[in-house]
């Protein structure tokens, strides 16, 4: 019957429509929340509210400052920081405890033990004691309270010396959990070592003054040759608090070894005297001249006794050059000649004879075309880094920096753990502490791997410390000052350490180089850039008076177009050639054809005049200027339908070059001008004209129509009156008149048979 009631055709009682919505409605309502539950189709999912954070990590605990960094027997620590509740609940009867755990063996323990972020009971370091506490009634939250714990050393239960866990935890109880518990925990490094050791290790660290480039190639054309920045920023960092006035007064007390880019050098000088800065579409006056002299007095005061590597002029970009840039030609010869210019710029501005027989590669990744772009430009030892550079073999040390690599060249391989540490944001105190004490942790460690074995070990750290970095490796090499386990070298010594026979020196594969450094490198297309801007720079020197004047500011804006500070900057690099380019074209513009209207020639032969002009303020000599015809019929200087004449102009000065022309039949001739220097290379864009050749001109048309017009004239008057003549003798014959004694004899008589008498006109 139920079925029936659906045939076609067939419509079902009211009873049974009720009953089937109803059961619809029931066997459907799970279905429909199911539905409802499920996001539509390309609808975000709801938001998930945030999780606070629980257990060991509700608390953020920062230790900011820990005092000493490295302890004596009869000292005092001293270790402040700041609590922040980062739970939803207010903390109770927090205590804040000073924990120091047992003595870690190795560089392996100090790594793992600087990964762990919560309490793990049983692996953290134990509380020193109830005495040595800070107690808080409560911690809201969302609030930060400071803090500072202060221990005798000797309450520390410190034993045998070698690196110690130190912690910092604090404790509490919340509404949802009553009992005391670690509610935040921030652990750090205690290197323990009260009398100096026997075997130490040799430490050489880089102190890096090296910055972006600042200059472009342009200068003004006063006797100076006032220089012009792209902006101001360098004396930003010039000046008191700047990133490079803390790099040289913190470098000043400690033993580094100075990495400078003389490009650095030559901008600050150039800062010195009288510069300029872009602004728009003009420039304005520079006004940082006592910024820029005080820096390089102060560091020329720092150096005088140190040792100092000398980079290529501009830091060019070894790996770029490597991997995009050696096979366009001219690369290489840029990186030579910023090499062989860097020792003599240290020396002219600080006074030093500089090392420059070391090559410092992008965070000291390598391969085997790296080193060889390095050696190509005169070094002979590579600073290489140990995360490039891998152990092949199981040793239980870390070996000596320097490795022979064939060829006569060293790599000089820097530890990557302790180069790495100063990475990131150093200008939060946290941050910064921890970094200082892992150094020292790590530099104790690494004496006690091998203690009978003295090693030299090398420190590369940022390239371009932050004013924050440069303060943490400060205060980082100050911890060592004692020399308890590290003595300072510097890296010209480190190089020539006798090398660990068990270490690697196989040069990493072209494969192995870092996918993320290679991504950063500069285009080939940068490379031919600076190809293409260098050729126009070869052919505008060779028409100089005065090239000093252009191949200098230009050959060092070309060297820092490879700069490495570029790296990650690939649009303003772009801009920096671009300028280079145009303003080069700019200037050879200079030296140009002035526009010549069509000449007409008139005769077989005249002289054409080309214009020359000159706006530089500097002569310019051995050029060419080139006439070609297009018709063979027009000839220079009777030799063919091609001359040339050379070109000498002073500076600011037009030169009207002459050229004898002969022609052999009327008509037009395309006439092209352009100039050339002397080994044939075309210069600055050709100019047309049209050269009409005509043997009678117009003006000798007119003069000759006149002639003509004034004869026929002249001869229609004779012939009046003539005819008035011939007139008047035809009356006298016939008695109609007297003879006029001014009429003129005929010039004629009437035909007649006869001969003519001598001397008689006879018309024929």
């Amino acid at each position: 019957m139920a079925e029936a009631a659906d045939f076609q055709g067939t419509r079902p009682s009211p009873a049974r429509r009720w009953l089937r919505r109803t059961a619809s409605a029931v066997l459907g309502a799970p279905l429909l929340a199911g539905l409802l539950a499920v996001p539509a189709a390309g609808a975000a999912p709801a938001a998930e509210p945030a999780k606070a954070p629980t257990g060991s990590r509700t608390v953020a605990v920062s230790l900011n400052t820990l005092s000493p960094s490295v302890p004596a027997e009869d000292d005092t620590l001293t270790v402040s920081g700041t609590l922040t509740n980062k739970g939803k609940e207010t903390i109770s009867s927090a205590e804040v405890d000073l924990r120091v755990g047992p003595r870690l063996s190795g560089r392996g323990e100090v790594d793992d033990a600087s990964k762990r972020s919560a309490y793990v009971p049983g692996v953290d370091p134990v509380t020193v004691g109830d005495k040595y506490t800070v107690k808080f009634p409560k911690l809201a939250k969302g609030i930060s309270q400071d803090f500072t714990l202060t221990v005798p050393v000797d309450k520390l239960g410190l034993d045998d010396p070698g690196v110690y866990q130190l912690g910092v935890s604090v404790s509490g109880r919340t509404t949802t959990t009553p009992y005391e518990q670690v509610l935040g925990i921030e652990r750090s490094f205690l290197p323990w070592q009260p009398e100096a050791s026997d075997s130490r290790t040799k430490l050489t660290f880089l102190w890096p003054l090296i910055a972006s480039p600042h200059v472009t190639a342009e200068t003004r054309s006063d006797e100076q040759q006032t220089p012009v920045f792209t902006n101001d920023d360098l004396a930003k960092e010039l000046a008191p608090g700047g990133r490079l006035e803390q790099m040289v007064s913190l470098g000043s007390r400690l033993p580094v070894t100075w990495v400078v880019d003389p490009d650095l050098l030559a901008s600050v000088a150039a800062m010195a005297g009288k510069y300029e800065v872009e602004s728009g579409d003009t420039t304005v006056p520079g006004r940082n001249q006592a910024v820029a002299k005080q820096w390089l007095t102060a560091l020329e005061k720092v150096v005088e006794d140190g040792k100092v590597i000398a980079l290529p002029f501009a830091d060019p970009d070894l790996a770029s050059i490597a991997h995009r840039g050696k096979n366009v030609s001219g690369t290489l010869s840029h990186l030579q000649n910023a090499s062989a210019v860097a020792a003599t710029t240290v020396e002219t501005i600080l006074h030093v004879k500089p090392s420059t027989d070391f090559a410092w590669p992008v965070n000291g990744a390598v391969d085997s075309s790296i080193v060889d772009v390095a050696t190509s430009a005169g070094a002979h030892n590579v600073i290489a880094r140990s995360d490039s550079f891998r152990e092949t073999t199981e040793l239980p040390y870390t070996p000596t920096a320097a490795r022979p690599i064939g060829g006569g060249t060293t790599a000089v391989v820097a530890d990557a753990r302790l180069s790495t540490l100063f990475d990131g944001d150093m200008s939060r105190a946290g941050a910064s502490t921890r970094a200082v004490q892992k150094f020292l942790a790590q530099t104790l460690a690494l004496t006690e791997q091998a203690p009978d074995n003295e090693r030299s070990i090398v420190v590369a750290p940022p390239r371009m410390p932050t004013a924050a970095q440069a303060q943490t490796m400060a205060r980082a090499l100050e911890g060592l000052a004692g020399n308890r386990w590290t003595q300072p070298s510097d890296l010209v010594a480190a190089a020539e350490v006798k090398p660990d026979p068990r270490a690697t020196s196989k040069v990493p594969r072209a494969s192995a180089y870092p996918k993320k450094l290679r991504a950063q490198e500069l285009p080939t297309q940068a490379f031919q850039d600076i190809r293409a801007t260098q050729g126009s720079l070869d052919s505008f020197e060779t028409i100089l008076t005065q090239p000093e004047r252009v191949v200098t500011p230009f050959g060092n804006a070309v060297n820092r177009s490879m700069s490495t500070s570029w790296r990650g900057r690939s649009l303003e690099a772009q801009q920096y050639r671009d300028a280079v380019r145009d303003y080069l074209q700019s200037l050879t513009s200079e030296v140009q054809l002035i526009e010549k209207t069509d000449v007409t020639l008139s005769g077989r032969s005249a002289t054409i005049p080309v214009t020359v002009q000159n706006k530089l303020v500097q002569g310019v000599d051995r050029l060419v200027l080139r006439l070609t015809s297009d018709n063979i019929r027009l000839k220079f200087n009777d030799d063919g339908s091609m001359a040339e004449l050379p070109v000498s102009i002073a500076g600011g000065h037009s030169q009207s070059v002459k050229f004898d022309t002969a022609t052999s039949a009327n008509g037009r001739a395309q006439v092209t001008a352009r100039l050339y220097t002397e080994d044939g290379t075309q210069y600055g864009e050709e100019m047309t004209f049209t050269v009409k050749v005509s043997e009678v001109t117009p003006t000798v048309l007119l003069v000759i129509a006149g002639g003509l017009l004034l004869l026929v004239l002249a001869g229609i008057r004779m012939y009046s009156h003539r005819k008035r003549a011939v007139a008047s003798d035809t009356a006298d014959g016939n008695g109609d008149g007297p003879e006029q004694p001014s009429d003129p004899t005929p010039d004629t008589g009437p035909e007649s048979g006869t001969p003519s008498g001598t001397g008689e006109k006879v018309d024929r």
